[in-house]
């Protein structure tokens, strides 16, 4: 599987409408309508907002108001072609005075996509893990050189918890040791971009 790497905006005019299709990384199904909502005040007179999202295997898509299936299923349509996920496509569109047609607005949406598609960069996703332990001082150096190579989120106090992402066949490699230096408070199974 797939996703982009960052985020991309991308604008089109079709017929005098204005087409802008924002692409951004998600992993979480929460995080979908504040993205939208953000984008929403930012283009806040725009006359559609159609989206479509694939995250971790769940898909859903919306028309906004567009005739039914002529927005939000060709994006989605889109995304699983170019087989991506933890995925948000949003188009925004400001229409022009000229109306498209069913057929018209299927390909336009399609399009405003697909193009966006194109301009981001793309990347594998594997297997692997949001992992956060416990340790005590005395076990820093050697759970430092366990984790050389991850960008650590730390947070010191009477104890210390490290936060950090990690491929699964890494972690493998590592977690007796991380066991016997530390106490693993979570270990979640998420979808790592390389």
């Amino acid at each position: 599987m797939k996703t982009i790497k960052e985020e991309v905006i991308n604008e089109i005019i079709i017929n005098k409408s204005r087409f802008i299709t924002i692409l951004i990384n998600i992993n979480n199904i929460n995080e979908v309508n504040t993205k939208i909502n953000e984008y929403k005040k930012i283009y806040k007179d725009a006359t559609h907002y159609c989206t479509a999202y694939i995250i971790n295997g769940y898909e859903k898509c919306d028309d906004d108001k567009e005739p039914s299936g002529t927005a939000g299923m060709p994006i989605l349509n889109v995304l699983k072609k170019q087989n991506l996920t933890n995925v948000l496509c949003l188009v925004i569109r400001y229409f022009g005075g000229i109306k498209l047609g069913a057929g018209g607005l299927t390909r336009a949406y399609a399009k405003s996509a697909s193009e966006a598609i194109k301009k981001g960069s793309i990347v594998n996703l594997v297997s692997g893990y949001q992992v956060t332990i416990e340790l005590v001082y005395e076990n820093i150096k050697d759970i430092d050189y366990l984790l050389k190579n991850l960008k650590i989120n730390k947070t010191f106090s009477d104890k210390i918890i490290y936060e950090f992402l990690i491929k699964e066949k890494d972690f493998l490699k590592i977690e007796n040791l991380l066991k016997q230096k530390s106490q693993i408070i979570k270990k979640e199974k998420i979808l790592l971009a390389i």
